[in-house]
């Protein structure tokens, strides 16, 4: 099935507009993704974001089920002809992938592809990474079409124009990120010098009654009446601060954009790899959506800086009318009872006060050599 002139145009268009419309990296991923395989009319679509490490920091693809994707496993490493568009920034067009010299086979649940389309997606010099798309609808099963001249032409203008959408992306959640950081730390220096300061009155004015006890009961007691007050102003200017500090993407864009946004960053970051996977996930209590935001980051924290692991999985799945945040690590692991003793190590008691103050629920799984899971349970509201 071959687009007129018109028709094409339209489709690309289409295409275009449809990636400006997002800021979210992920967002504009899928969009080009998809995009591609509708443009070309094939049967699946994918687009890889290598990392430093032989991998993908981001893979993306359409046309395959969630099943399907589960069952296929792994990320693929850049290797063969994936390999060849990340290095040499060439594309590749092929009659049937399976008989090129550089395939090397698919996994066991992985779909059966022949013709091919690989296109570099790139800003100047710099490979922000690869699409590829496999088997050309065609309108008779004995057509034999395959991807043409005029596909590969067609995906060449996507992919510049998909650089220019995934640059700009990256650029928007780089500044969010620093204007957070800004205003935090505009924060931090006002709650620094508002409550330090009534922590300071506070102090004095205890020591005002401690020494008029004895002598002026009377006195002593305005001076303990003035602590309280001070106590009260105190507690009230944290809790205001507390509510500024909640964060800002929280409240822009739900939980489940933030912890993939967080994930991302977090895996650029490190020789980990660290993933994030959301299912069913409805709007919860701002309350909740912060705890659980809070407990993955301080989990998250733990297993990069603390286990040694070299994957980690950060899950978010509906549970009833609440969610369950799972963060899973294959790193050295730990004796649980040992912890519980430690007192604060590894900062659960701090996330099992947080859970408790939204009414859920955190449980840790771990041995010595087996991996870390941390889940936490609420339920909703």
């Amino acid at each position: 099935m071959t687009k007129g002139p018109r028709s094409g145009l339209t489709a690309v268009s289409t295409a275009l507009l449809a990636m400006s419309r997002h800021l979210e990296v992920r967002d504009v991923l899928k969009t080009i993704v998809v995009s591609a395989r509708e443009l070309l009319e094939a049967e699946y679509a994918a687009l890889g974001v290598p990392d430093d490490h032989g991998g993908f920091a981001q893979f993306v693809v359409d046309g395959v089920s969630e099943e399907e994707w589960k069952a296929i496993g792994p990320l693929p490493r850049q290797h063969g002809i994936l390999a060849s568009m990340l290095h040499d920034a060439t594309p590749q067009r092929l009659a049937d992938v399976r008989l090129d010299p550089r395939f090397e086979g698919w996994p066991d649940a992985h779909p059966d592809m022949s013709d091919f389309i690989g296109m570099p997606v790139a800003d100047g010099d710099e490979i922000l990474g690869a699409l590829f798309l496999a088997n050309k609808k065609c309108p008779k099963p004995e057509g034999g079409c395959g991807f043409t001249a005029e596909d590969e032409e067609l995906l060449g203008v996507l992919a510049q124009h998909a650089a220019i959408a995934l640059t700009n992306a990256r650029l928007y959640e780089r500044s969010r990120e620093l204007t957070i950081a800004g205003e935090r730390a505009r924060i931090a220096h006002e709650l620094h010098d508002a409550v330090s300061q009534k922590l300071f009155s506070l102090r004095l004015t205890a020591q005002a009654a401690t020494a008029l006890v004895d002598r002026d009961p009377a006195r002593a007691k305005v001076e303990l009446h003035q602590v309280t007050r001070l106590a009260a102003e105190a507690a009230d200017e944290l809790r205001a601060a507390v509510v500024e500090l909640r964060p800002a993407a929280l409240d822009e864009d739900g939980l489940v954009a933030t912890l993939r946004t967080q994930v991302q960053v977090l895996d650029r970051a490190h020789s980990a790899r660290v993933t994030f996977a959301a299912r069913g996930i409805r709007a919860l209590p701002a309350a909740q959506e912060e705890a659980l935001l809070r407990v993955a980051q301080e989990a998250l924290h733990n297993a990069l800086r603390h286990s040694g692991a070299d994957r980690v999985e950060v899950t978010l799945a509906r549970e009833g009318q609440g969610a369950v945040l799972r963060v899973a690590d294959d790193g050295r692991g730990f004796e649980p009872g040992t912890v519980r003793r430690a007192g604060r190590h590894l900062g659960l008691v701090s996330m099992r006060d947080r859970a408790s103050g939204v009414g859920g629920r955190l449980t840790v799984e771990s041995a010595p050599g087996k991996g870390t899971a941390i889940e936490m349970e609420v339920p909703g509201g």
